[in-house]
């Protein structure tokens, strides 16, 4: 803008009239011209100055007009030569204007800018060469919101993502780095030019991807250098093509993370494992360089051999021991301890333990190695006939109780199976918590011992003798009465108890002297009855009651003896006597037709007492 106040002040400055009239009267001399005062002047127009004087802070050019114009003296470079008086340059009209705010005003002055002429003109002749995808080099000048300023001969626009592959934490450190870019758009209206050097960059590389793909073979060593670690492994640039390292692929022993090995920007030697030549993908590999440890494992290790490890990891189902660099072995949970239940390896085992193991196997292929901790102590099993023999007595703690009997503890990892069935002679067992528990000390015998499979059986009732050999068969004889409780009652009979464990089954045709069709009609459950004993069989553990023939003399029994006898179809034997009682096969009852001469095709059905 024009400093009016200044026009103003120099208008009855006499002195500076003077000065110009002078300066106007010897123009012709110094060679500097004066323009016809009637010329047009378009404002944005650049047109050809001359310097007619040279200020501290500012130039004086005459643009042809009724008043000079005023360029400031910075927008002339430090490296820049000065103007000298009498000179011409171009410039751009930048505004026209007087005190009065007309532009006929002979007092009037004009605002130039050579800085502005040089860009605009520079711009015109950069648009005659430039064109979109051409290749071009400059200077990055300053930094500005979402990019760089590069200077080409005129400033255009590099933005941040378009610096390089991979966006740069600061693009400040590009600011005075000469550059190479593509042009991708040219806006001449607006004077804009976009540029991407990563485009470039991309172009370059795909090139010598390529190039690089030709070269390449399964096998070669190549140099690279890191450009980016990951969990899995590492990228390594191969010199315009990335491969990868993977973590497996590094070294022969076990490492937790790439970083061990390698660092970003480290230069590697890496062999060429694989190439994927339609998705452009490298395998590499650093440990193919060296021998692997496994190829002589075998004359290393032999089967069986004891030898010491550290263990590296521990897992759910077993720890891994390093027997050398490169080299690991697996000592699975069941191979850990021949008696210990474990739940878990590390009760027994932590990272970095050195322990000592025996070779189980060897998987030259697999690169795998089983290894027993437990085949380093005598197994226990071996001897256990010799320490538990059949008939010794034994003691131990139930360590688990089950549907068929209860796990009794003899020694640590040693147990023997007390079966229900063993638990009493003579009482009916249901289930082991009847009497026993968990933690319960007990003393039993030891019925027999399979070493190869690892099992003990253990009876209860075995510590005493057989009731059923001579106290039973003693305490109650056939024909004798007794008294007991009805503890069940069946579609075939009822049981009477006689004694604690002790029943004897009444049959249906022996409730009473009528046909009896539902033994509920006769007794209930719990109720105390008196019974006659018919018969006592010690081999099937049973004992025969009858109800109605309790009040009969010696004569009425041989009589419904000899009516049974005489009712019996010829060559049909007589029937065995009715059993009952308790056992392992539950009551019997002797079907009438169980006679050797019975049909095949006679349907069997349970027998009626016949008085």
């Amino acid at each position: 803008m024009v400093d009016r106040n200044l026009i103003r002040s120099l208008e009855n400055d006499q002195e500076f009239v003077t000065a110009i009239d002078e300066a106007l009267a010897t123009a012709e001399e110094t060679g500097l011209s004066t323009v016809e005062s009637d010329a047009d002047i378009d404002v944005n127009s650049i047109v050809d100055g001359r310097v007619i004087r040279i200020d501290d802070d500012r130039v004086l050019v005459d643009v042809g007009f009724k008043s000079e114009g005023t360029i400031p003296i910075s927008e002339w470079e430090e490296e820049e030569d000065r103007p000298e008086i009498g000179s011409t340059i171009k410039v751009l009209v930048e505004e026209v204007e007087d005190a009065t705010g007309t532009t006929e005003d002979p007092y009037g002055m004009i605002s130039l800018s050579k800085r502005k002429a040089e860009k605009i003109i520079a711009w015109q002749e950069m648009m005659k060469t430039i064109h979109e995808g051409q290749v071009v080099t400059g200077t990055c000048t300053r930094k500005i919101k979402g990019g760089l300023l590069v200077d080409i001969g005129v400033n255009v626009f590099l933005p941040a993502s378009q610096v390089d592959i991979r966006r740069p934490h600061d693009i400040g450190e590009y600011i005075g780095r000469v550059v190479q870019c593509e042009v991708l758009k040219i806006d001449e209206a607006r004077r804009n030019i976009v540029v991407s050097r990563r485009s470039l960059i991309e172009k370059q590389r795909q090139e010598d991807r390529e190039q690089l793909l030709r070269e390449l073979e399964v096998g070669q060593v190549r140099s690279g250098v890191v450009k980016n670690i990951a969990e899995f492994g590492a990228f390594v640039d191969l010199g315009g093509i990335d491969g990868l390292l993977h973590i497996t692929d590094m070294s022969h022993g076990r490492i937790g993370h790439p970083s061990e090995l390698v660092s970003i920007d480290q230069e590697i030697d890496v062999m060429i494992l694989n190439i994927d030549y339609d998705k452009e993908k490298i395998a590499l590999g650093m440990k193919q360089m060296t021998p692997s440890p496994w190829d002589n494992v075998e004359d290393k290790y032999d089967v069986n051999s004891q030898v010491t490890g550290k263990v590296v990891n521990v897992m759910s189902y077993g720890a891994f021991v390093k027997l050398e660099e490169g080299i690991e072995g697996l000592v699975h949970i069941s191979e850990m301890s021949w008696t210990k239940r474990i739940s878990h390896p590390n009760e027994l085992v932590q990272i970095g333990d050195e322990i000592e193991v025996v070779v189980l196997g060897i998987d030259k292929e697999k690169q795998e190695i089983s290894l027993g901790m437990k085949q380093t102590q005598k197994n226990p099993w071996e001897d256990v006939a010799e320490r538990y023999p059949e008939g010794a007595m034994v003691k131990g703690r139930v360590r688990n109780l089950t549907n068929y009997g209860a796990f009794i503890e003899l020694e640590e990892g040693i147990d023997g199976l007390l079966h229900v069935s063993d638990m009493s002679w003579t009482r009916k067992i249901s289930h082991p918590n009847e009497m026993l528990e968990k933690g319960q000390e007990v003393e039993c015998r030891v019925l027999s011992v399979d070493q190869d499979r690892r099992r003990i059986a253990l009876g209860l009732k075995q510590l005493e003798e057989d009731p059923w050999v001579n106290d039973i068969p003693n305490r109650y004889q056939p024909g004798e009465l007794v008294k007991g409780n009805v503890t069940k009652i069946t579609n075939f009979g009822v049981f009477v108890g006689l004694e604690d464990g002790l029943e004897g089954l009444l049959h249906i045709s022996e409730l009473a002297d009528h046909k009896v069709e539902n033994p509920e009609e006769i007794v209930k459950v719990g109720d105390e009855i008196e019974v006659k004993i018919l018969r006592v069989d010690t081999d099937d553990r049973k004992i025969g009651l009858s109800r109605k023939r309790v009040d009969w003399a010696e004569e009425e029994e041989a009589t419904a003896a000899e009516a049974a006898d005489a009712d019996r179809p010829a060559g049909v034997a007589a029937p065995q006597d009715l059993k009952g009682g308790l056992g392992e096969s539950g009551p019997l009852i002797q079907p009438v037709g169980e006679a050797k001469g019975t049909d095949e095709g006679e349907s069997e059905k349970p027998s009626e007492a016949t008085e």
